[in-house]
């Protein structure tokens, strides 16, 4: 498959029309840690909701991280962030209520970074929104479970950024939060970048790509 490079114009555009034509749609945005798909998402549903209001929300990946008091003894802390540290199947049947629209509303979690914990029924989104926009590093990963979301999805995007910026980025990010030199280059050559090249070389195309870096 041939990745259409596009815009957030663009993107905008393309899921304002197939709303238009009928029934809910479900978007895919995938990228590495760091790579902006959360911002993206963002601006993406701020400029949905311009043109017509209520018509987009977000939905977040992170929402459906595994809690510490399961990773701490699996001995999986080290690696929160990775595929094996998530409930993929709540997101698939979050994802399926979403696809089925029968109900008023659907809550789903939210990820508080500043506290590393999901919290549940952080946001509701109503039957009436008719595009969701799924972002997280994971959601086009080419193996079991992740490869049973795609069917999910209605159109996809990868977020592609250079390493080297991942890297400025994320350091950034980790910097603000108040760790330390040593726990910063842990994060960074343990988890953070690795996990990035695994977005990178394990996703399925994407039926678009935005250049973010």
């Amino acid at each position: 498959m041939t990745q259409m490079p596009v815009d957030l114009a663009q993107l905008a555009d393309r899921l304002e029309t197939r709303a238009a034509a009928g029934g809910r749609v479900i978007a895919a945005i995938a990228g590495a840690p760091g790579s902006g798909k959360s911002t993206l998402a963002e601006k993406l549903i701020g400029k949905l909701n311009a043109r017509r209001p209520g018509m987009a929300a977000v939905l977040p990946m992170d929402g459906y991280h595994y809690d510490d008091l399961y990773l701490v003894p699996a001995g999986l802390r080290p690696r929160k962030g990775a595929p094996m540290t998530f409930d993929v199947g709540g997101l698939y049947h979050t994802l399926k209520r979403l696809r089925d629209r029968d109900e008023a509303e659907v809550a789903v979690p939210v990820f508080d970074r500043k506290i590393e914990i999901a919290r549940a029924g952080a946001r509701l989104i109503p039957r009436e929104v008719a595009v969701i926009v799924v972002e997280g590093n994971w959601l086009l990963l080419n193996q079991a479970p992740w490869d049973g979301l795609q069917p999910m999805f209605d159109l996809t995007v990868m977020v592609d950024v250079p390493e080297h910026v991942l890297r400025a980025r994320l350091r950034g990010r980790w910097e603000r939060l108040g760790l330390t030199e040593t726990e910063i280059i842990e994060k960074l050559e343990e988890n953070d970048l690795p996990n990035g090249r695994w977005v990178r070389d394990g996703s399925v195309p994407a039926d678009h790509v935005i250049r973010n870096g």
